[in-house]
């Protein structure tokens, strides 16, 4: 078996995982924001609250079931949580939050169903994001990733 065909399918295992991962933290996420929504906080407050909350838990099971080194190496581990919350910034609240804007105020639709639909953005974004940068290994143990 080739190298790109063992690298492809470790790849698409990450990315199944990635996605069981995701639905969790987005189900905790979601709540959050419903609740925040459901009582009066504006919906970029609420987006934002839920965000912060959120990340911290998408760190810990990404750290320990997405990308787990299996090949021996090491990770700086506050080096990839730095780099979680920067990625996740970028696309859980730049992204979303322009997609939440364009789906709520430009395009009227839901403030419920707004943010499930920007799911189909920033999903693979993050998973890129975070399999290529934030837990990546150091380069002399970059192989088995």
């Amino acid at each position: 078996m080739s190298r790109a065909m063992i690298s492809s399918g470790r790849t698409s295992i990450q990315f199944f995982k990635f996605v069981v991962v995701g639905l969790s933290n987005t189900a905790i996420a979601y709540f959050i924001y419903f609740f925040l929504v459901y009582f009066g906080v504006h919906y970029l407050v609420a987006s934002i609250t839920s965000f912060a909350v959120s990340v911290l838990n998408a760190f810990f099971w990404n750290h320990r079931f997405v990308f787990k080194d299996e090949t021996g190496g090491k990770r700086n581990v506050m080096h990839s949580l730095i780099k979680t919350y920067v990625s996740y910034a970028f696309t859980g609240i730049v992204v979303q939050n322009v997609l939440l804007f364009t789906f709520i105020d430009v395009l009227l639709l839901s403030k419920y169903i707004a943010p499930l639909l920007a799911l189909f953005v920033t999903v693979p974004l993050n998973f890129f994001l975070n399999k290529r940068w934030a837990f990546r290994l150091a380069k002399s143990n970059k192989e088995g990733n």
